[in-house]
C-alpha cells in the first residue's frame, strides 16, 4: 500500500482511503473496469465518490478511458510515464465479444494520424473486437 501512496503523492493526489482502494483494485484487475463494476466491488461506496476518484485519476494520468463500443466507459491504469494524449503513447484496445472484457494492448501502438488541414483531433480510440485468447481456448 505504501507504493500506491507514493504513486498518488507523486502525481499530486491526496491518498484518501477510497483512492487507495480504487487504485489497488485497478492494479489487481487484468481488464478495463467500468464505474458500475467498481461500485459493485465496493459495496459501501457512493457512486459520486468513485466518479470523482476516477476523474481525478484521469486528470492526473493515472488512468485512461476506453470507449469499447458497449456504451459503457471503462478505465485502465496508465503505464509508467504514459502521456495518454493524441499524438503520444496511444495504444490499441481489444474487446472480447464473448466475455465482454476489454484489455489494453500497450505494446501495439496506434500510428500517427494525419488529418486534413483545419481538422484537430481531440481523442483517438482504436478498439479491435473479436474473441480473446481465454475464450478462443474454450472453442473446442
Amino acid at each position: 500500500m505504501e507504493r500506491i501512496v507514493k504513486k498518488l503523492e507523486s502525481k499530486g493526489i491526496r491518498p484518501t482511503p477510497m483512492r487507495l482502494l480504487t487504485y489497488k483494485k485497478l492494479l489487481e484487475s487484468e481488464v478495463a473496469i467500468s464505474l458500475g463494476e467498481l461500485e459493485n466491488f465496493f459495496e459501501k461506496s457512493e457512486r459520486s465518490t468513485l466518479f470523482r476518484t476516477m476523474k481525478t485519476f484521469e486528470e492526473n494520468a493515472i488512468v485512461h478511458q476506453i470507449e469499447d463500443g458497449t456504451g459503457v466507459i471503462k478505465y485502465a491504469l496508465c503505464e509508467e510515464n504514459c502521456e495518454c494524449e493524441v499524438g503520444n503513447d496511444l495504444h490499441l484496445h481489444f474487446h472480447c465479444t464473448r466475455c465482454n472484457e476489454t484489455v489494453c494492448l500497450t505494446d501495439r501502438k496506434i500510428p500517427q494520424v494525419n488529418l486534413p488541414q483545419g481538422y484537430m483531433a481531440e481523442d483517438i480510440n482504436l478498439v479491435v473486437k473479436g474473441i480473446c485468447n481465454k475464450c478462443s481456448d474454450n472453442l473446442d
